[in-house]
């Protein structure tokens, strides 16, 4: 997980657009970004997305409609989303945040890259879970 740099940016202001199914978030630092719900899902910071290592990252798909039910602060350093899938064990840091706000455009291309590399289709369910056991997600 990102943690907080020094200087870094931190939120001035955070809103959750439920109908347009945005993250509003302005910085410290005069930065305004909206993040999409999916954008966040598909990036989660949690184990259960990113793995326990390189290339251990688990593609995510059908997330399109996905809903944030839930936006709890989490110390003065990060918040966790909880999204209408049942996903909950992200904390996105501020640092995490901002990252995903200032690189949408480069994020959203590598996914679908991610995607057609991998021959499924954005909205495709996600497979059901296997056998990992390993408790942290």
């Amino acid at each position: 997980m990102a943690g907080l740099q020094t200087g870094a940016p931190t939120p001035t202001d955070i809103t959750v657009h439920s109908q347009s199914r945005v993250l509003e978030v302005a910085f410290s630092d005069g930065k305004h970004f909206r993040i999409p719900f999916e954008l966040m899902r598909i990036y989660s910071p949690s184990a259960e997305v990113q793995g326990h290592g390189p290339g251990q990252e688990v593609l995510q798909t059908g997330k399109r409609e996905v809903d944030l039910v839930g936006l709890e602060p989490v110390g003065n350093y990060a918040v966790q989303p909880t999204f209408s899938d049942g996903h909950d064990t992200g904390l996105f840091s501020w640092d995490y945040l901002y990252f995903l706000g200032s690189e949408q455009d480069r994020l959203w291309s590598d996914y679908e890259q991610r995607l057609k590399a991998a021959g499924v289709e954005r909205d495709a369910p996600m497979p059901a879970k296997g056998g990992h056991a390993c408790g942290s997600h």
